[in-house]
C-alpha cells in the first residue's frame, strides 16, 4: 500500500513538474502595452485597444481586459511567448470575452502562431497554426470557429457549434490530445468534442466511390409503375373553362362597335385535370443501386493529426462592425486542470455583472418614466396657460351689458 502511495505521489509530481503555462495574460495595468505589438501592415487603419472592465463588471480591476474602442475596423493585435511544442502534450488555448455591445456583426476569436510570425506586419492572410472562438454577424452567424492549420491548409470543423450573444463574459476552451481528439468548453461545460479526422477534412477519406462501377443498364430502380392495363375513362375529358351560363349579353353591347359579345369563361366543376394512370408495384424494382466503393490510394492514415508544431504567439486579428468586445485572461498551457482553475472565479464574475447591469437598466428605464412625467407635466401646463389665456380673452372681448336705472323709492 504504502508502495503505491508513493508511487501515485511521484506520479503526480512528476506530471506537475511537466506541465506548463506558456502564456497566461489577465490585463491587470497598462503594462500590457509592453508585450502586446500593433501590426503596421500596409493599406490598413488598424482599431486601437483600450483597457477596461466595461460598462458593467463585478470587480472594476480584476475585470478588466483589452476592447475594441473603434467601430467597422479591422483590430490586429499579438504577443509573443516562451515557444511551445505540442508534440506528445495536450494544447489548451483558453480566453474569455464579453461582447457588452451587444455585438450585431464582428469577430471575438483568437489566432495562435508558429514563431515565424512578423508581429509588425499580421495581417489576415499570415498563416496561423489554430483559430478559436466565437463569431457572429447578423442572426444567422452565431458561431464557434475552430480552424486548424494542416499541411498548410486552413481547415474549418465540420460541425456547427453556437456561441454565446448574450453581453456577458464568457470563457471560451479548446483542447487538443496527442491522442488525436479534442474537446470545446464554453464556461467549463462540454459543447462539443470528438476525432480530429471524423470531425475535420484534414485527410483524404478512407473509402471512395469505385470509378470503375456503373450501374448496369438492365438495373430498374423504379419502386412503382404506372399500371399498363389502367385505360382513362371516356368521359375524363372536360375542358377547364366554360363559358358562364348565367352571363347576359348588356344591353348596351353593339356588336358593330364592341365586336362579337362572348359570355366570360367560368372554371368547369367537371374537369378532372391530366388523367395518369394510377401506380403499381414495379415486378422488376431492385432497389436503389449503391455505388460500390473501394480504398482511396491517395488515402495516409497520420497518427500526428494533434501536431500544432511549435507555436509562440497569440493574435487578435479580427474585423467589428459595431466596437466594445472585452478580452481578458488568454491561457495557453499543456495543463487542462489548470485551465479549469481558471475558471473558478467565472460564476461569480458573470454574476456581479448581471446585477450591475440590471441596475443600470432600471436607472435607466427611472429616468425615462421620470423625463416622460416631467415632458407630461410640462404639456399639461401648457395646455393650462392656454386655456386661461383664451378664457380671458375671452373676458376680455366680451360684450358689455349695461345695467338698467331703476327710479328710487
Amino acid at each position: 500500500m504504502r508502495c503505491c502511495l508513493l508511487i501515485s505521489v511521484i506520479a503526480a509530481f512528476l506530471y506537475t513538474c511537466a506541465a506548463e503555462v506558456y502564456l497566461e495574460e489577465k490585463f491587470a495595468d497598462d503594462s500590457w502595452e509592453k508585450n502586446w505589438v500593433y501590426s503596421k501592415h500596409s493599406g490598413k487603419e488598424f482599431g486601437k485597444f483600450v483597457l477596461t472592465a466595461g460598462k458593467f463588471y463585478n470587480d472594476e480591476n480584476e475585470d478588466k481586459g483589452l476592447q475594441t474602442s473603434q467601430d467597422a475596423r479591422f483590430y490586429a493585435l499579438s504577443r509573443k511567448f516562451k515557444p511551445f511544442v505540442t508534440d506528445g502534450k495536450e494544447l489548451v488555448v483558453q480566453f474569455a470575452v464579453k461582447h457588452e455591445q451587444n455585438i450585431d456583426c464582428g469577430g471575438g476569436y483568437l489566432k495562435v502562431f508558429d514563431c515565424s510570425l512578423n508581429q509588425e506586419d499580421m495581417h489576415g492572410e499570415s498563416p496561423y497554426r489554430v483559430m478559436f472562438g466565437p463569431d457572429i454577424c447578423g442572426p444567422g452567424t452565431k458561431k464557434v470557429h475552430v480552424i486548424l492549420n494542416y499541411k498548410e491548409k486552413n481547415v474549418l470543423i465540420n460541425k456547427d457549434i453556437r456561441c454565446k450573444d448574450d453581453v456577458y463574459t464568457h470563457v471560451y476552451t479548446l483542447i487538443i490530445r496527442p491522442d488525436n481528439t479534442y474537446e470545446v468548453q464554453i464556461d467549463g461545460e462540454k459543447v462539443e468534442g470528438g476525432d480530429l479526422e471524423a470531425d475535420w477534412d484534414l485527410l483524404p477519406p478512407k473509402k471512395i466511390k469505385d470509378p470503375e462501377a456503373k450501374k448496369p443498364e438492365d438495373w430498374d430502380d423504379r419502386a412503382t409503375i404506372p399500371d399498363p392495363d389502367d385505360k382513362k375513362p371516356d368521359d375524363w375529358d372536360k375542358p377547364e373553362h366554360i363559358p358562364d351560363p348565367d352571363a347576359t349579353k348588356p344591353e348596351d353591347w353593339d356588336d358593330e362597335m364592341d365586336g362579337e359579345w362572348e359570355p366570360p369563361q367560368i372554371d368547369n366543376p367537371e374537369y378532372k385535370g391530366e388523367w395518369t394512370p394510377k401506380q403499381i408495384d414495379n415486378p422488376n424494382y431492385k432497389g436503389q443501386w449503391v455505388h460500390p466503393e473501394i480504398d482511396n490510394p491517395e488515402y495516409t492514415p497520420d497518427a500526428d493529426l494533434y501536431k500544432r508544431g511549435e507555436i509562440c504567439a497569440v493574435g487578435l486579428d479580427l474585423w467589428q462592425v459595431k466596437s466594445g468586445t472585452i478580452f481578458d485572461n488568454i491561457l495557453v498551457t499543456d495543463d487542462v486542470e489548470y485551465a479549469k482553475s481558471a475558471l473558478s472565479n467565472l460564476k461569480e464574475r458573470q454574476d456581479g455583472e448581471k446585477k450591475m447591469k440590471e441596475e443600470q437598466d432600471k436607472a435607466e428605464r427611472d429616468a425615462a418614466a421620470s423625463d416622460e412625467k416631467k415632458d407630461d407635466d410640462a404639456e399639461d401646463e401648457e395646455d393650462d396657460d392656454e386655456e386661461n389665456e383664451a378664457d380671458a380673452d375671452e373676458e376680455e372681448h366680451a360684450p358689455q351689458v349695461e345695467e338698467p336705472d331703476h327710479d328710487e323709492l
